[in-house]
């Protein structure tokens, strides 16, 4: 019997907001352990989606009734701390003990179009630890005064508090920021691949020790995909292959045709189905390449929703197989 949680995340690039309401419900009843939604102003691809995370995660917490939360919100220009802190807040004030704030340094695709001058990764970094710094100061109550340098608080303060403040889960893809997780977060959010992950979360247990920490939790993410053939599969989710490139993480590459183009010359669909993101008509692959991200010593394991052959059916095939062979 396994202790890791399955979570189910939905795609705000992809699917509308009553579509997400839709898939969580199907989710919580397929058997998954907490629910959430990615959190992009802008998708990754021409033609997709781009609805705000937080209304929709509200109206997920009011139609079911499982743990939720933010994969990632991007905190560096978009969203000013404070009201990122006042928001999910009033989210925990919603769903007493059911709310995560996963938090990340964003992409040139989440900021840019809102106007931003991509910074280079020191100045990304700063801005990221600065805003939470600001968030943690709210949650506890504070009366804050602060130059953040990309924000400003003057005698802020959070009027309506939960009893008990959101949890605060931090992605990082390196050792900086992974020592940001260790000290402003209560865990760790990374993508599962055996490769990278593995000296990510090293670097953030480290951090911890050396802050006299327990670590939190440990959340690896993945996409999933499943339709009757592996062509279906492979075509609603090739468009998801930008989120397989480093740079764009860190680098001011913000068009969604500039980032399909540079996917595309760098790997194959059949590359990113069966090394990137799980996208496989066999349930079997499924499972083998989840116990592998479970191996690397995952808490919970993020696995969320992707492309258009069968979105429904890919929760329902969880359901039925995926979920009672990794949870038995």
């Amino acid at each position: 019997m396994t202790s890791t949680e399955y979570w189910f995340a939905g795609s705000t690039e992809e699917f509308t907001p009553p579509q997400l309401v839709e898939q969580a419900k199907a989710a919580e009843a397929a058997g998954f352990d907490a629910l959430g939604v990615s959190d992009h102003f802008a998708p990754w691809f021409p033609g997709g989606q781009g609805s705000q995370a937080w209304v929709t995660l509200a109206a997920i917490g009011a139609a079911t009734s499982l743990p939720l939360a933010t994969g990632v919100t991007p905190v560096i220009h978009h969203y000013h701390p404070g009201v990122v802190a006042q928001a999910f807040a009033a989210l925990a004030s919603l769903y007493p003990g059911r709310v995560t704030l996963g938090v990340g340094s964003g992409e040139s695709v989440n900021e840019s179009p809102l106007g931003l001058d991509w910074p280079g990764v020191p100045e990304q970094q700063a801005r990221f630890d600065a805003g939470l710094e600001a968030i943690n100061r709210l949650w506890a109550g504070e009366t804050v005064t602060m130059d953040g340098g990309w924000f400003a608080l003057k005698e802020a303060k959070l009027w309506t508090l939960p009893p008990n403040p959101p949890r605060m889960i931090v992605s990082a893809f390196g050792p900086k920021a992974a020592r940001i997780a260790a000290e402003r977060g209560q865990g760790l959010w990374t993508l599962g691949d055996p490769e990278q992950a593995p000296a990510v979360i090293d670097a953030y247990k480290a951090a911890c020790s050396d802050l006299g920490k327990e670590p939190g939790t440990i959340v690896l993410q993945s996409g999933i995909s499943w339709a009757a053939t592996q062509e279906e599969v492979q075509r609603g989710a090739r468009k998801w292959k930008p989120t397989q490139l480093p740079e764009l993480y860190t680098e001011d590459i913000s068009g969604q045709a500039d980032m399909q183009q540079l996917a595309d010359r760098q790997m194959t669909d059949e590359e990113f189905a069966h090394e990137g993101f799980i996208a496989s008509a066999d349930l079997d692959e499924h499972v083998e390449r989840i116990r592998e991200i479970e191996a690397i010593g995952a808490d919970a394991i993020c696995l969320q929703l992707i492309g258009s052959a069968d979105p429904m059916g890919t929760i329902e095939a969880y359901g039925r197989t995926v979920l009672p062979t990794l949870c038995g």
